[in-house]
């Protein structure tokens, strides 16, 4: 085992971060509304008042962007964990079904399942976790002489205060940025990193939503609404969900 340094943290973090930006801004500039528009629920905009063709653009908007961030930094964070596992522990990216990470440590191999925040998964997603790790556990039983593998669901952020699920632990936040690189504190240290040109990026993005935004309103007032300006919800409706949207 050997220590990472902070700095060595902020390079990795400096070279990378970017990627997350550009993926971002690439998304967005790649929406078209009307599949915003066929994904999302019209009778929840209705239950929610929303009346105006702005406020309708920017919440079926912001809604699928968040959604699409926390999987596009879940991926960065992912690499963030492993290479610092590779530099502590000589940890690697698993080649086994559903596993993100391995590594060895005091004669215990470790095989891991990284997922952002603790509240990943429903029951069936879960249960694949499970199957996944009883197959990696049965291949390192057969192709390596060691007997003691423990699986492990590693989460960036959030807690569990009952970590052991059995046959798995599950690590969240300090508990997993520890337990992959023996500091208690670089769940802490790995945050300034992260404003690295985060708002010079963040300005440009701002500048291309501003623009989505107001392109999007003008094509929904010209799909969804009447000419008095009202939203038309059946219409949205329609398109949303008969069987022979036009």
């Amino acid at each position: 085992m050997k220590s990472i340094t902070q700095q060595e943290i902020t390079d990795y973090v400096e070279a990378n971060i970017q990627d997350f930006h550009q993926i971002r801004l690439d998304k967005l500039q790649a929406l078209k509304l009307m599949n915003l528009v066929k994904r999302k629920n019209p009778y929840l905009f209705k239950a929610k008042n929303i009346n105006t063709a702005p406020d309708f653009v920017k919440t079926i908007l912001d809604a699928y962007l968040s959604s699409q961030e926390e999987g596009i930094f879940g991926g960065f964070l992912e690499g963030l964990a492993i290479f610092i596992c590779s530099e502590v522990y000589g940890g690697q990216k698993s080649s086994a079904e559903g596993i993100d990470l391995e590594f060895e440590r005091d004669s215990i191999r470790y095989i891991v399942q990284i997922k952002s925040g603790p509240n990943w998964g429903n029951s069936d997603q879960i249960k694949k976790m499970r199957d996944n790790f009883e197959k990696a556990k049965q291949t390192l039983g057969t192709n390596t002489s060691l007997t003691n593998v423990i699986a492990v669901n590693g989460c960036c952020y959030g807690k569990d205060r009952k970590p052991n699920k059995g046959d798995y632990l599950k690590l969240c936040g300090q508990q997993f940025w520890e337990f992959i690189s023996d500091d208690e504190n670089l769940y802490t240290d790995i945050i300034e990193p992260l404003g690295h040109r985060a708002k010079e990026r963040n300005e440009q993005f701002m500048q291309e939503y501003a623009k989505v935004i107001n392109k999007f309103t003008s094509e929904f007032i010209g799909m969804f609404c009447h000419t008095d300006g009202s939203i038309l919800w059946e219409e949205i409706v329609k398109f949303n969900s008969s069987k022979t949207t036009s």
